[in-house]
């Protein structure tokens, strides 16, 4: 298969029926939106492609991610959103009857979908709660923490919304709900119930909202967005504008490998990448990646974002290619290039 990114071909887009997008790093970074993700989705629905936001940040409920994405530049509804607050609460309430007490650690996101599906939210373990729900909040307290701890000793089902371990903002990388997991999991001898993403009960419940058959996930992360993607059996595309980028990519396991690469979700509206593969190096749109003395490096260096995005792509299949093989890599060479261009204004 020949490279030719550039080449007029279908775009990645007409080969799916909708489109399920991560939000933080993907569609926005905090209060402001990612650069070129409201005209992306515009486009999109304008061709008749499906749109469904996915997020792990259980911390607002679907209305106000909807009034966030509106005033954005991005047309929401409720019914547009899901998020693994609700997913986190369906999975409590297939376990216990409504009216059931849960305690909740995170903010109004836990509180309403608890709510959405007749549970009872408390704030104590004291109240003898039948599982705890843990998700993201701005205002996280350590007295949630120790609450959650108690009542996960005394035999409360444990269900944490997701276990993302960092968080992408405007303003740089901040700790996830993962981080608190972890934290309440030092107390504690049993492991989580876990909805979100890279576990399924997330993304399929997005998808069953949606009425799609094909769709693709995007994302910006490779252990929660990708990950869930390939559980679920779905084609992907990682974009950089969030969390993970070319270090991360060119190490990503086969469980986390996107079917697509894209600097931003726009390039869904673009041909997909492709390689040309042969003996020891990997060509996309112009751009070599090659293995010399077990080093990856490019050939030549690429001179805009999109050849540095090609080159990355051709980058991270010859890395793989290598790992499946048990050949040990060092991929400094071409990740120090790469992102060097990208990093550019």
């Amino acid at each position: 298969m020949v490279a030719q990114h550039d080449l007029a071909g279908p775009v990645v887009a007409a080969g799916y029926d909708a489109a399920l997008f991560d939000l933080d790093g993907v569609i926005y970074l905090g209060p402001v939106a990612v650069p070129g993700a409201p005209e992306g989705i515009t486009a999109l629905r304008a061709r008749g492609t499906r749109v469904g936001f996915v997020t792990n940040n259980a911390a607002r409920p679907p209305a106000a991610v909807a009034e966030h994405l509106t005033e954005l530049g991005i047309a929401a509804g409720c019914e547009d959103v899901v998020t693994s607050a609700q997913a986190g609460a369906q999975l409590v309430a297939r376990r216990f009857p409504p009216g059931s007490k849960v305690l909740v650690v995170g903010g109004p996101g836990v509180w309403d979908a608890l709510g959405e599906v007749g549970l009872v939210g408390v704030r104590s373990a004291d109240d003898h709660p039948v599982a705890v729900l843990q998700g993201y909040g701005f205002d996280l307290t350590w007295t949630q923490l120790n609450e959650a701890a108690y009542a996960i000793q005394r035999g409360a089902h444990w269900v944490a919304t997701n276990i993302d371990p960092t968080r992408p903002t405007e303003r740089g990388i901040v700790p996830g709900n993962g981080a608190a997991v972890d934290a309440v999991r030092l107390t504690v001898d049993v492991e989580p119930e876990v909805a979100g993403k890279p576990y399924r009960p997330l993304v399929d419940a997005t998808v069953a909202r949606l009425g799609a058959s094909r769709p693709i996930f995007v994302g910006d992360r490779l252990d929660t967005d990708i990950a869930g993607a390939v559980a679920a059996g779905l084609d992907s595309m990682l974009v950089l504008t969030g969390a993970h980028g070319a270090a991360e990519l060119l190490a990503a396991t086969s469980a986390e490998r996107p079917t697509h690469l894209g600097y931003d979700l726009r390039d869904l509206l673009q041909p997909a990448r492709a390689c040309d593969e042969r003996p020891g190096e990997v060509s996309c749109g112009g751009q070599t990646a090659v293995i010399d003395s077990g080093r990856i490096k490019l050939v030549g260096t690429p001179t805009d974002r999109d050849a540095a995005v090609d080159a990355l792509w051709a980058a991270a299949n010859l890395a793989w290619r290598a790992a499946d093989r048990g050949q040990q890599t060092d991929a400094t060479p071409a990740v120090s290039i790469i992102t060097a261009v990208l990093s550019r204004r």
